[in-house]
């Protein structure tokens, strides 16, 4: 009948708002990868701190990558959280304690 690969059911209230608790997890995923192959070239010794970050800018292969992308990464994931908090005090969410204590816990 429709055009879609796998016919699964789904609410019919269902948006594109839900997509940021999942979002969430994948930026978190990346936020820990990336903070790892980071954290193995930097040094937090308050002398060489700063020339360790341009040390992985300028000699690490794609350290400039990885270092933008775990900035960038940490702002997309409070604006995804914001929104994912957000939509759930609209929707009512809050009203499921159980999932809504899940979430507190995750975000402590």
């Amino acid at each position: 009948a429709n055009d879609a690969l796998v016919d699964l059911p789904a609410p019919s209230n269902i948006s594109v708002w839900w997509n940021f608790g999942s979002l969430l997890g994948l930026c978190l995923a990346a936020q820990i990868l990336t903070g790892l192959f980071l954290a193995m070239h930097y040094t937090s010794d308050i002398a060489t701190a700063f020339s360790s970050v341009a040390h992985i800018c300028r000699d690490v292969n794609y350290g400039w990558l990885i270092r933008n992308m775990h900035a960038n990464g940490a702002s997309f994931f409070f604006i995804c959280i914001y929104l994912h908090i957000g939509r759930g005090l609209y929707y009512g969410s809050y009203l499921y304690k159980e999932t809504w204590n899940i979430g507190v816990i995750l975000l402590l």
